[in-house]
């Protein structure tokens, strides 16, 4: 028995099994969307990407720069690089980016030396994917999660080269700040972290002024104010069952960025509160990495948590909802795992859950909630939102563990000095 279970590890851990399932699984979602492609069509949001690409291309109007914007300035160069094939074949090109970059981020987690359960952790990473596929190939969040998981694994030797990548996801989507927050807190090189990351903002920023647009340099942040909750939101769930229940609230469509917002008492009311309790969230979670470092706590676990406690705080205490949000858990629960295995199972079941409702709601059932407000549907995404508030939850136990360590009864301090 014990000769065929080290059999079976040995099999699955060899870089030529990971990959294949990585390979048979990037050419599935390719399979189902060669007809789309032939006829040179996108699938989800990749249809926008292709209109603000081709805008600047061929037009001169460049997003961000020109008009104000949702996304941060970065978020065009994937969307022009996408552009390579053509018009018609868009979305071949954001399909290859985006395999291009998960492949990168597979890599980083199976053949980096500081990575215990590297392996493990690849395997975990090719799984999410191949759940949560209708959005990691329809999203610019599919591309951000990758270059996150590559700066989290290089975080710990190469602190610098970590936070220029972060910065970059950040100037793609907004969400990697919470990372590099938790990085610049918890390591011994804040000067270099900070420089690094403040270099490729210098850079962002440079190249917008001199385009002349300066005023819609943060147009991204002013568009996010505007917007209501969202349907999917986890504190948008008690308007949903009012909804659901002809209660007070309903279901009404936001043309603007084609989302769905619940609209009425409760969830008014509720969406005046969440930009002061993101706030307060990220605040306290934060004075929890600093004292963890004032305690000798280990360097790299309190990045590692205190990135999941500040990512799962920017989904928990949002108005906008969206399902490509659970990738942002994905990225850095996969380097968590590959870093702690089993001291992080915890996480890994819930976002493997977390997955598999969320492709359920959206975009299996997704009409059904908003157009019918199907009383399952909504229990499928209320269980989903309390499994994101229950990673929080386990994040914020974590780090105050962590807060109230000693120095010298801390475990894994010193194995994790080069966080530097």
């Amino acid at each position: 028995m014990n000769a065929n279970r080290h059999e079976t590890i040995r099999l699955f851990s060899k870089g030529g099994t990971v990959l294949g399932a990585f390979a048979a699984v990037h050419l599935l979602f390719l399979l189902l969307l060669i007809p789309r492609i032939v006829r040179g069509g996108v699938y989800g949001d990749v249809d926008l990407y292709r209109q603000w690409a081709f805008a600047g291309l061929n037009e001169g109007v460049w997003q961000g720069v020109d008009v104000p914007w949702v996304y941060p300035i970065g978020a065009i160069f994937p969307m022009v690089a996408a552009s390579i094939f053509g018009s018609h074949l868009y979305m071949l090109g954001w399909f290859l980016l985006c395999a291009v970059l998960n492949l990168g981020a597979l890599l980083a987690l199976k053949n980096s030396r500081t990575l215990r359960f590297g392996w493990q952790a690849a395997y975990a990473w090719v799984l999410l994917i191949a759940i949560l596929g209708p959005l990691v190939f329809s999203r610019v969040d599919g591309i951000s999660a990758p270059i996150v998981v590559i700066g989290l694994v290089l975080a710990a030797g190469r602190p610098a080269i970590a936070s220029a990548l972060l910065s970059l996801a950040t100037w793609i989507k907004v969400w990697p700040a919470a990372v590099i927050l938790a990085l610049l807190l918890a390591t011994k090189a804040k000067l270099r972290v900070f420089l690094a990351g403040a270099a490729v903002s210098a850079f962002m920023v440079a190249g917008v002024v001199a385009g002349g647009g300066a005023g819609n340099l943060l147009g991204f942040i002013r568009a996010q104010g505007e917007r209501g909750m969202q349907l999917e939101a986890p504190f948008t769930t008690p308007g949903l069952w009012q909804a659901v229940l002809g209660a007070g609230t309903v279901v009404h469509p936001n043309s603007e960025i084609v989302t769905m917002e619940i609209r009425g008492s409760l969830a008014d009311f509720v969406g005046a509160l969440m930009n002061p309790l993101l706030c307060v969230s990220l605040a306290l979670i934060s004075f929890l990495i600093m004292a963890g470092v004032r305690r000798g706590a280990d360097r790299r676990e309190l990045t590692m948590v205190g990135a999941l406690a500040l990512v799962s705080a920017m989904i928990v205490f949002n108005k906008v909802g969206s399902p490509q949000f659970m990738i942002w858990l994905v990225a850095v629960i996969c380097v968590g795992v590959a870093v702690y295995g089993p001291g992080w199972n915890v996480p890994l079941a819930a976002v493997v859950s977390i997955a598999i409702l969320t492709t359920l709601v959206y975009p299996i059932l997704y009409v059904q909630l908003f157009a019918g407000l199907n009383p399952g549907v909504a229990l499928l995404l209320t269980v989903r939102n309390a499994l994101v508030v229950l990673l929080l939850g386990w994040a914020l136990v974590k780090l105050s563990r962590l807060a109230r360590a000693d120095t010298k009864t801390s475990t894994g301090t010193a194995s994790f000095a080069a966080v530097r």
